[in-house]
Order: structure tokens, then C-alpha cells, then sequence
């Protein structure tokens, strides 16, 4: 049994889909439903004998510990966080909230419950922290992010998972925690709330609407395929050295413009529409938000070399199968589209 805070979200949708299918894993999922989050993204789990779910913010100690007494977890993928880099500079105070008093209840009730455990599963116990490769700050032209890279947040939401990186790592050190840190690079795929760039452009194109690009579209980020994630999630999971961290990319660096052109082009071939024309004819540039850090790259060779694992999708393959899916699956989008965000631009407050 393994509990996965944030299950309803996109990564943590993933990772719960991954237990329960191809893990044969009961799996609790502990999820408050923020505005991110959509049932409908497990609703094929609803019902299954291995899928229970928990409305539950992690803020609320008694209420996780409640969970952990009710369902004796063998793990944690901790995944639960406000993380939009643009609404974090309109209102931080959630992601201070969320991804640092939460992480923060989340070991003090894991060490809690762990403390209890029978020694042969309190051995087997593992706590997998997933962060963001944002902690480390900006890239030049050249290199790498690693495990030994140091911390260098720009905006609050890196600066609120570097915090919570940081408490993870402190519950192992000073409590013996058996923890597991992961940095990930920017993934991408089915179920993506549509803020953010990938699915955001994929409907605009579809609709017509303008496709805003930040300054240039000079901004690099390295892209991963979300199940691809989960994989790796899943080999930390089982080969990981306890009180390590592992970085997690794609390797897919792709400048965001190109990124953007590049689905106009598969939305051009899937959905042409002959009044609209080419698609890119869409793209805008805007004024370039706050702290956007210029470039982020992984080095992956720590976890493909240790644990073995690789990513099954190049950023081509993923990106046309990501397309097809926000096509295909309108149903799924359209309410967060109507009555949580319509596109707007985020990430523009002047806040003191």
C-alpha cells in the first residue's frame, strides 16, 4: 500500500495510475482538490479494489494522520504542491502555505507513524519527495544541472520547493527518515492543467485564439514525458538509496518558441482549418515575466547509470501522443477552460 499526496493532480495522476496498473499496488490518494486538480482525471479508478481516495489537505495534521493510522502505508510519493511559477508571484502565501507547512506536516506525521512500524517495515518504508529542477536556479548556454548542483531559486514557488527540499533532507539527517529526494525537469503529457505552456498553446491553436509567448521565446527548458516520470519515480522507488537525491530529465532541451511552432504544426495537421490558416501566424510576444530563468538542463546520468532507468519517449513522440490527447479529450478540459482558467495571463502583480 503506498499513499500519494496530490494524486489528483497531473504527475500525481500518473504515478497513481502506475501503482495500480502496472504495480498492482493499493494506493491511497490524499488530495484537497485545488483548482489544479480534476476527479475526472482517475475517474477509470473509481471503484477499482486497489484505489482509495482521501479529500485531504495536508496542512491539517489529524487529518493525515488519520490516514496514515487507516491505511498502514509501505511508502509516500509526496507530489502534493502548488505549482504554477506565474501564480506564485501573484500570491506566494499559498505556495509558502502548501509546499513548505505541508511538506513540513507530512514528515512530522510519516516520522510519526514510522517510529510505530514493526523494525522489517520500518526498513521497507521509503518517503520519495518530488521537487522541480527550479530549486537550482538559472543556466547559461552551457552545462548542467546535477544532484550536487547548489540552490539558487528565483521565484517563490522554487524558493517554497527548495524549502521543502530542504526539510525533507533535514527529517533524514537528524530523525533517520528513510527519504528519497527527486528534481525533475519540466514534464509535459495527458491530463496537464491548462495554464501551463504546452496544453495552454495546444488550445489556443485549437481555438484560434493568440498563443502568448514571454519576451523572445529564447527561454530553454528541458522537457519530460510525464509517465516516463512515473517510471522513474517507480525505479527510485525500488532500487534508491535512502537519504539520496535524483535528478530527472527527458533529455529534450528545447528553446520554448520552438516548442510552441512545433505544436501549432501538429495542431495544423491533426485539426486544419483552412480559414485560420498556419497556426503560428497566432504566436504574440509578450513582455517577459519576473525572474524567468533563462535555461534548464539535467544531467540524468546518476539515476540511468544506479537505477537503470531511461525515458521511452523522445520530446517528438511525446509531444505529438500530448496533441492528440488534449484533442481527443475536450470533455476532460473544458471545464477547468470555462470556470477555473480562461487563458489569462498570470504573473503580472506587483507585489510588496
Amino acid at each position: 500500500m503506498y499513499l500519494v499526496t496530490g494524486g489528483a493532480g497531473f504527475i500525481g495522476s500518473a504515478v497513481v495510475r502506475a501503482l495500480v496498473r502496472r504495480r498492482a499496488s493499493p494506493v491511497v490518494n490524499v488530495d484537497k482538490l485545488t483548482y489544479a486538480a480534476n476527479p475526472a482525471t482517475l475517474a477509470d479508478l473509481a471503484g477499482h479494489p486497489r484505489y482509495s481516495f482521501e479529500k485531504v489537505d495536508i496542512c491539517d495534521a489529524l487529518a493525515v494522520r488519520a490516514v496514515f493510522e487507516r491505511y498502514a502505508p509501505d511508502g509516500v510519493f509526496h507530489l502534493a504542491a502548488e505549482s504554477h511559477v506565474d501564480r506564485s508571484i501573484d500570491a506566494p502565501v499559498d505556495f509558502v502555505q502548501t509546499n513548505i507547512v505541508g511538506t513540513y506536516v507530512m514528515l512530522a506525521e510519516a516520522r510519526r507513524y514510522w517510529m510505530m512500524l514493526p523494525r522489517e517495515r520500518a526498513e521497507r518504508f521509503r518517503f520519495v519527495h518530488v521537487s522541480t529542477d527550479e530549486v537550482y536556479g538559472s543556466l547559461g548556454a552551457t552545462g548542467y544541472f546535477t544532484e550536487r548542483s547548489s540552490y539558487d531559486p528565483s521565484s517563490p514557488y522554487s524558493a517554497s520547493k527548495a524549502s521543502a527540499d530542504h526539510l525533507v533532507r533535514a527529517w533524514h539527517r537528524t530523525y533517520g527518515l528513510p527519504v528519497v529526494v527527486t528534481n525533475c525537469s519540466n514534464n509535459y503529457g495527458p491530463y496537464q492543467f491548462p495554464e501551463k505552456l504546452i496544453p495552454l498553446t495546444v488550445l489556443n491553436a485549437l481555438a484560434g485564439a493568440p498563443i502568448g509567448v514571454y519576451g523572445r521565446g529564447e527561454n530553454v527548458r528541458d522537457w519530460l514525458y510525464v509517465d516516463d516520470h512515473a517510471d522513474a519515480l517507480m525505479a527510485v522507488l525500488d532500487r534508491g538509496a535512502v537519504g539520496e537525491t535524483y535528478v530527472i530529465s527527458g533529455r529534450a532541451e528545447r528553446r520554448n518558441i520552438d516548442v510552441v511552432e512545433a505544436i501549432c504544426a501538429l495542431v495544423d495537421e491533426m485539426r486544419p482549418d483552412t480559414e485560420l490558416g498556419a497556426r503560428r501566424h497566432l504566436i504574440r510576444f509578450t513582455a517577459d515575466r519576473p525572474g524567468h530563468d533563462l535555461r534548464y538542463a539535467i544531467d540524468a546520468a546518476k539515476i540511468e547509470r544506479e537505477l537503470g532507468w531511461r525515458p521511452a519517449e523522445s520530446f517528438e513522440s511525446g509531444l505529438r501522443k500530448t496533441v492528440a490527447w488534449y484533442l481527443d479529450n475536450q470533455p476532460w478540459w473544458r471545464h477547468a477552460r470555462a470556470d477555473v482558467y480562461r487563458g489569462e495571463r498570470l504573473g503580472t502583480a506587483n507585489i510588496t
